[in-house]
């Protein structure tokens, strides 16, 4: 299984990725993206990371 990580001093809380994969992703108080699940159901994790505007998603 694929480890997913958001590099925190590079995210801007933008959104995208909650918005695609709720069950992973969710935007908190701080305004950055933190990971709630390592997989998901509905979409590619890579896809999503590749759609981030600022490449703060790994999938390693």
């Amino acid at each position: 299984m694929a480890k997913v990580t958001v590099d925190a001093s590079t995210c801007v809380g933008c959104g995208l990725c909650e918005q695609e994969c709720p069950e992973v992703f969710q935007v908190q108080g701080d305004g950055l993206a933190h990971i709630k699940a390592q997989s998901c159901a509905t979409h590619n994790l890579q896809d999503i990371a590749e759609q981030c505007p600022v490449s703060a998603i790994v999938v390693a």
